[in-house]
């Protein structure tokens, strides 16, 4: 028989485990629905200039729908292709602002990041996928780490290509070339000043007016890359292409630190993996693309002049008379030092492959 002590404190320890159970409900239930405590989604907003319907668009699509499968939904990429988010210039200040936290950028965006990335847009300097390859593989790490001290991790790099000469007439030699008013939407200020230093008369015309500028004789000739003079149908008038290409034109993806450092770090190297993948779809692809642009504007009357390696010799030659002013000199238009990195990594690459 138990005392009245005993049965008090029975009575007691029921009450106070009853008790112990109900607040660990309450609690559960208050964390679980007070929005304050429950699980954030990390949103996105990624802004593109490029359509939603191409290669850069889709594989775009493709990453959004990649970090959300990664992280179970966790983090959400909004995308707004086409420019809908503003011009480079505005997408930049608005990343700064966060008013958005990723965007899809040209070299140009790039470099007034980090302006050693438009080295690798040197005119004549990197020549072929080869060569673009060997060099990114040894100057991606310095730049991402550049680019991260700007307050932004690069996500992926991709080449949009190559610009080319087109013009009404064949160029074959730079003195061609010289005698031709050289179009150019203005945009590229560091290439504009190279071929304003290497002699070359520039005027420019804005891209909507390319075709009426050719018609109208404002300019003789282009460099763009051969998969915007497809769409854009300045290969109608502008007839030759010269088969030397002048630089790659390179693009890539960004994400602000701030953004990427809320994302949980067992994520992270999954969804570099997934944006290593699309850089080297977008590469192949935009490859296989340009084949097939300059194909259809061959079917359609473009003529390519072919350069013998004398004539190309030529080019690499006059170019290299400029190195002081471009390159070297106490105000270089690229940066020194990238400049000076790249040809010897060029250099080496070439010595293997003779």
């Amino acid at each position: 028989m138990k005392t009245v002590k005993e049965r008090c404190m029975t009575f007691f320890r029921i009450k106070n485990k009853t008790a112990a159970v109900c607040l660990l409900v309450l609690t559960a239930l208050f964390f679980t629905a007070n929005p304050l405590f429950a699980q954030r989604k990390i949103t996105i907003k990624l802004a593109s200039l490029v359509p939603e319907n191409t290669i850069w668009g889709t594989a775009i699509n493709r990453l959004a729908a990649d970090f959300s499968r990664i992280t179970s939904g966790e983090v959400e990429v909004i995308v707004f292709h086409g420019g809908t988010a503003g011009t480079e210039t505005e997408v930049l200040r608005r990343l700064r602002m966060d008013q958005i936290q990723a965007a899809v950028l040209t070299s140009i965006g790039m470099g007034s990041l980090v302006p050693q990335i438009m080295t690798l847009s040197y005119p004549f300097l990197i020549r072929n996928n080869d060569e673009l390859n060997a060099v990114m593989n040894e100057v991606k790490p310095d730049l991402d780490n550049l680019m991260q001290q700007t307050g932004f991790v690069t996500l992926a790099w991709a080449s949009a290509g190559w610009v080319n000469v087109f013009s009404k007439g064949p160029v074959i030699a730079p003195a061609d070339l010289r005698t031709m008013r050289l179009g150019t939407n203005g945009s590229d200020e560091r290439f504009d000043q190279a071929f304003k230093t290497m002699g070359f008369s520039l005027a420019v015309v804005p891209l909507n007016d390319i075709v009426i500028a050719l018609n109208a004789n404002r300019v003789d000739s282009l460099y763009m890359s051969p998969i915007y003079a497809a769409s854009s149908q300045a290969f109608g008038v502008a007839k030759n292409m010269m088969s030397l290409s002048v630089s790659p034109f390179m693009g890539g993806i960004i994400i602000n630190n701030a953004t990427w450092r809320k994302i949980p770090a067992k994520y992270r190297d999954q969804l570099l993996a997934a944006c290593r993948r699309v850089e080297r779809e977008i590469f192949s692809s935009t490859a296989k693309m340009e084949s097939d642009a300059v194909s259809v504007m061959v079917q359609h009357g473009l003529v390519i002049n072919e350069l013998t390696q004398a004539q190309a010799q030529e080019w690499y030659n006059d170019v290299s008379k400029y190195e002081n002013t471009l390159g070297l000199g106490s105000n270089p238009v690229f940066n020194r030092d990238y400049y000076i990195k790249i040809k010897a990594i060029l250099e080496e690459y070439r010595r293997t492959k003779k």
